[in-house]
Order: structure tokens, then sequence, then C-alpha cells
């Protein structure tokens, strides 16, 4: 999958493991955005992040074009090497994470569920879930 995207739910950060360099972003459930799934989006290996904790209209995760990691690298002084792995999240393009390839998951769940994410957890689950991987 080339993009991830989905327009009109509210996501939030709900984990960073700085020790760990793992990233977690969640959508739950809500009556006001009219969704009954749970999505989250996992980033690995993070190496460098600008973000919002709230992403109130959905989120569109693509690799950054040369244009905007040319822009990125420069004010961030990245290397040339990481624009395989620069990821813009919103739809404005303002927020990015410098890590391993996203990946995602979506299956109905209620607020108080582990995470989709959760490696206590056996996997696959014994319920219905789609997933895959950004890039």
């Amino acid at each position: 999958m080339q993009e991830f995207v989905r327009e009109g739910r509210l996501f939030r950060v709900v984990s960073f493991a700085a020790s760990h360099r793992q990233l977690l972003v969640r959508s739950d459930a809500t009556l006001i955005d009219g969704t009954d799934t749970r999505v989250e989006v996992y980033f690995g290996h993070v190496e460098l992040m600008l973000l919002k904790p709230i992403y109130e209209k959905g989120l569109r995760i693509r690799r950054a074009t040369e244009t905007e990691f040319a822009e990125l690298r420069e004010r961030h002084e990245l290397a040339e090497g990481d624009a395989s792995y620069t990821w813009m999240i919103d739809p404005a393009g303002s927020s990015f994470v410098v890590s391993g390839a996203p990946s995602w998951r979506e299956a109905t769940r209620t607020f108080e569920d582990p995470s989709l994410f959760d490696i206590s957890q056996p996997w696959p689950p014994d319920f219905p879930v789609e997933s895959g991987t950004v890039g």
C-alpha cells in the first residue's frame, strides 16, 4: 500500500516508547465521527518526529516527496539515506516521522480492549482484523 488514508476520524498519539523507539497512533470508534472500528498505526525504529497530539480530521500517511524531503533534510539535518524512511502523516503535510515502514491494523474493539499491537495478545487474533504496511 503506497498510502494509508483514514479521513474524518479523530486520531491521537497514544504511546511513544523512547527506549524502544516505538510510536503508536490510534483512532477509537466514536459516535461523533460515526465510526465503529479502532484503527492503530505503529511506527518502529523512530529516529525523528514532528507531531501534533491530536489529528481531528484523520490521517494520510505516505512517503515524503523529493521536494518535501529536501526541505525537511535542510531544516532538520536529516541524512540523505533517510528519504526512504520519511513519512508525512497528516493531510496538510505538516507532521512527519522518520522511521521504518508504518504498519496499521483495524478492527471492531471497545475502548477498554488492549492495543491491536499488544505483543502479549495472540496474532492473528480470534476476531476479524484488517492490517497492512505503508510503503
